[in-house]
């Protein structure tokens, strides 16, 4: 009955869609460009002024752009830079139509290069986004709060993975870095108290279990609060979620080649190379590739990856477009050195409380260098897009993600001295216990397939700009864990047998006592929704977003080996509705906003009583205030939030063995974010967020209590450079900033006790010269070689005091 009901509400969707299609706006022009060179080449970074409206765009990687719902008239475009002629075009729009122009600058492909190098537009930002919204929409109009973390940021501080971009984003701080095994999504981060990783590219499925590599990155945007309604609830979190933005296929040839080298053995190699492939222009080629390889700052320890990224552009004709993907990811890790909390062990037998008052070493690994596993992650993708009309256009795309992992990982258990000596009432950190858990040729794979319709049209006088489409989402799991002990060894001093923990003597130790119990998760889900989302003009000023998403959850169950079949299955349907409102209290300027936003999570299950469990819901209420001034030289978003996570699956006291849904958790914060670029050649990024979360209905030992997962309270970042734009040193640079956190509980029971892992503060900096030819660069990284510590419920010392020096070849 429910499966029935699920395929209906989809099917009612699907009718709906097709009903606003065909509407069209007959009041309204619009002018789409291409700004190129002398040489004939696309110019791009470069900005375009609409002098009537006084609205800038910024041309795009094949020097495209639009200027949309334009009243009929003459307008005039500007494209103006520093020394050179400045080029002004008269257009006409005309209702209804497209008016398509090209504008030639007078400078050549390689000058635009340094002029774009020293220009005076802040290339810090972005002003819109398509992915966020799933429909072009700018930053201002989208009562959505989202930082964008562009490759010019990206350049300035050498970020090479995706883990280092992410210290540029407000709110967001580490909790764990990439395990490498099958199933994960590289790296754990925390925002606004809850877990999220990045698992999505391009607004759909490509999930990275490693560290993921940058080299195919063209920008990342972080997405915040529950955002379901569009994405899903399968690859979100209700703190939001991370989008990798890819580099596009552009219709010249070119591209760099670079080498780093650093401290810890670090070397990495890199390509990206871009060619057309046909005389005009229609098939285009970039292949995006590393290797890289970095040892540890503790005595043993490494990473080595290769990654290879190609992708494919087909322009059938003005309508029709294609774009191939692909992404291979392979590497070598050791795994994490991470120290978990026994069960149920009281925190004062530690005899501390505090990561800085423990006996570890920070620089010792405590396991040997053949403990290393293997993974891959192997990721396919294809779009189709087609213009359906000058109002509508539609997109296909599917994506198949597949993950693999093979080998040990080492990790540690922090035992107090009556554990580890069975001296009852001795107190002390004196000991650890070495574990492992290793895959065993564990496999994870997702299949997407997503169909959107996007439209810009009016009905009567009001403007709509709509997506709706439908999204399948298949899942099928095979993971395999197992491990045991190795040993107890003391945490600090002469450490006799240290040495031991190798690939050799593990092996023994599983010969000889098995293995622990093997968890298996293998599994196979599939996942059937339908969205529709409309942003509703009611004035030039004022504007509604209004958003639904259905969810038909359908899980095949958990495969039993000794049956022979999957058991257990579930379906359950959910409704994520998203509401939004935005005036801009100066046009273009300063936008006020406020949101209702939803994200849910399916529960398997019943209750005692034989009730089967619902969706777990988030939902947020959000406001604040969104600002664009001085062109762009500053841009800043300010907002105040608060997330109720409700129908919590917690321990049902009167039914041993069962659970009740009545579970809730608060997460409430606030954030701020500024780029400015207040004098030519000068950058600041900056960011601020607090965030208190705590139970409060949930099993009693923490009710009342932040959560041990929320992350540190509050966090910061900053990033200030500098650039000479004249002269005869122009292009050098330099940049420095840093990240704070405060004190994060990775342990919060009233029974246990509290564990903490200190506040910290890490500074950065950097010199650069970017060339039209070249680009090289030097940082160092943790400049105070400050001990600190993440943790998702854990405690893992972080990277010391660390060099890289890179240089770039361009072409």
């Amino acid at each position: 009955m429910k499966k029935q009901t699920g395929f209906g509400l989809i099917i009612t969707i699907l009718l709906f869609i097709p009903s606003i299609i065909f509407a069209t706006d007959e009041n309204t022009g619009t002018i789409k460009g291409k700004v190129l060179t002398t040489d004939g080449k696309s110019a791009t970074d470069v900005v375009v002024l609409l002098k009537e409206t006084n609205e800038t765009v910024i041309t795009e990687t094949d020097g495209s752009f639009v200027f949309d719902q334009l009243k009929p008239g003459n307008y005039h475009l500007e494209v103006t830079l520093m020394g050179y002629k400045t080029v002004v075009e008269q257009v006409l729009v005309v209702a209804s139509k497209t008016n398509t122009i090209k504008l030639k600058l007078d400078v050549s492909s390689k000058a635009l290069k340094e002029v774009v190098v020293t220009g005076n537009h802040n290339k810090l930002i972005r002003t819109s986004s398509y992915d966020v919204a799933k429909m072009p929409l700018k930053n201002l109009e989208n009562p959505q709060v989202y930082s964008t973390i562009t490759k010019d940021l990206l350049q300035q501080q050498l970020v090479f993975s995706v883990d280092d971009a992410m210290k540029n984003a407000p709110g967001i701080t580490k909790m764990w870095d990439a395990t490498g095994r099958v199933g994960d999504g590289g790296s754990y981060f925390n925002s606004r108290g809850f877990i999220v990783q990045s698992q999505l590219r391009n607004g759909i499925a490509g999930n990275v279990s490693a560290q993921i590599d940058a080299a195919n990155l063209e920008r990342v945007e972080v997405i915040k609060g529950p955002s379901a309604t569009l994405f899903g609830s399968t690859l979100t979190s209700y703190g939001g979620l991370i989008n990798r933005v890819t580099k596009k296929p552009y219709d010249h040839f070119g591209g760099e080649m670079a080498y780093a080298i650093g401290s810890y053995g670090f070397n990495r190699v890199s390509a990206d190379v871009n060619t057309p492939l046909d005389k005009n222009n229609d098939v285009l080629l970039r292949i995006n590739t590393a290797y890289d390889y970095e040892g540890s700052f503790q005595d043993y320890g490494f990473h080595k990856g290769f990654a290879f990224a190609p992708s494919l552009s087909y322009r059938v004709n003005d309508r029709l477009s294609f774009l191939f993907d692909a992404e291979y990811f392979s590497g070598q890790n050791t795994g994490l050195n991470v120290f978990f909390f026994p069960y149920m062990q009281p925190i004062a037998d530690l005899g501390a409380n505090r990561a800085d008052q423990l006996k570890i070493d920070y620089k010792r690994h405590y396991a040997g260098n053949d403990l290393f596993q293997v993974g891959r992650s192997t990721n396919l993708f294809g779009q189709m897009n087609y213009k359906l009309s000058d109002q509508w256009n539609m997109n296909t795309n599917i994506t198949s993600t597949n993950s693999f992992s093979n080998g040990p990982s080492p990790y540690a258990y922090l035992l107090s001295d009556a554990a580890a000596t069975g001296v009852a009432g001795a107190v002390g950190s004196n000991y650890i216990s070495r574990n492992d858990q290793f895959t065993d040729n564990a496999t994870d794979r997702v299949i997407e397939i997503q169909h959107n319709f996007n439209g810009d049209f009016k009905i009567g006088s009001l403007r709509n700009r709509f997506t709706g489409g439908l999204d399948f989402f298949h899942h099928n799991s095979n993971q395999i864990f197992a491990g045991g002990v190795f040993d107890t060894i003391p945490s600090h001093g002469v450490i006799s047998g240290y040495a031991n923990f190798n690939r050799r003597n593990l092996d023994k130790v599983y010969d000889k006592y098995g293995i622990g119990s093997p968890y298996v998760n293998r599994f196979i889900s599939n996942t059937y929704s339908a969205y529709a989302s409309d942003v509703l003009n009611i004035t030039d000023n004022l504007m509604v977003l209004a958003a639904l998403r259905i969810d038909y959850f359908d899980n095949k169950g958990a495969y039993v080996d000794s049956l022979g079949a999957y058991t257990g299955g579930y379906n359950q349907t959910a409704f994520s509705p998203k509401l939004g409102i935005v005036y801009q209290l100066i046009k273009d300027k300063i936008s006020i906003f406020g949101n209702y936003q939803n994200g849910f999570k399916n529960q398997p299950g019943v209750s005692a009583a034989n009730k089967t469990f619902k969706p777990e819901q988030a939902n947020q209420l959000e406001g604040g205030v969104k600002l664009y001034l001085l062109d762009g030289k500053i841009t800043s978003t300010v907002s105040y939030y608060s997330i109720k996570v409700k129908d919590i699956l917690r321990p049902d006291l009167e039914h041993v063995n069962f659970s009740i849904q009545n579970g809730t958790q608060i997460s409430k914060g606030f954030e701020a974010e500024v780029i400015a670029n207040p004098v030519q050649g000068l950058n600041i990024v900056a960011g601020y967020a607090y965030n208190d979360s705590k139970y409060e209905a949930s099993a009693k030992d923490v009710e009342g209590l932040r959560p041990a997962t929320a992350g540190a309270p509050a966090s910061a970042n900053l990033w200030i450079s500098y650039r000479i734009s004249t002269g005869a040193v122009r292009g050098l640079g330099f940049g420095f900033g840093g990240n704070y956190a405060s004190d994060n509980k990775v342990v919060n029971d009233k029974t246990i006790g509290t564990f903490i892992l200190p506040a910290y503060t890490v500074l950065n900096g950097s010199i650069f010269y970017d060339h039209a030819r070249f680009r090289v660069g030097v940082k160092m990284d943790n400049i105070t070689d400050k001990h600190y510590w993440i943790g998702y419920t854990t405690v893992n010392p972080q990277k010391l005091r660390s060099f890289t020096g890179s240089m770039a070849f361009k072409f």
